[in-house]
């Protein structure tokens, strides 16, 4: 990913890439991919009726790290309030689907990767929360 290094051109930015903020943004845009696969692939199992709440999981999961990623890749202005809500709520969703999809790893490999992005992203999480004040 080349978040980076489009912060560090940011004209507001001025060296100041908020190391932890750009580690979350990029595992914020893997984990939007990651559960976005993962449903997609619990779609196509022959026991989708019994991966319906990891789909719903998977897709909002997917949803909020797009949507935190997006939020948190801005530097013009200010909205260090709502931003932090959100990436409390990113990592909350994070938990949930890492939680749902672990309980699914022993039978499913997709399951397992998915625990692990979303793990990955938690933890991303609460460092980025540590910059975001």
């Amino acid at each position: 990913m080349h978040v980076r290094e489009m912060v560090s051109t940011h004209p507001h930015v001025q060296g100041n890439t908020a190391d932890q903020l750009l580690k979350f943004i990029e595992e914020a845009y893997d984990c939007a991919q990651t559960c976005t696969s993962c449903a997609d692939a619990c779609l196509a199992e022959d026991m989708v009726a019994e991966l319906r709440q990891c789909i719903r999981l998977n897709l909002d999961c997917a949803d909020i790290c797009a949507a935190t990623g997006a939020m948190a890749s801005r530097r013009t202005g200010s909205n260090v309030e709502v931003l932090r809500a959100a990436i409390q709520s990113c990592a909350q969703a994070c938990q949930r689907c890492g939680d749902e999809c672990r309980s699914h790893s022993e039978k499913h490999e997709h399951c397992r990767i998915c625990a692990e992005s979303c793990k990955r992203c938690a933890d991303a999480c609460q460092a980025a929360l540590e910059e975001v004040r």
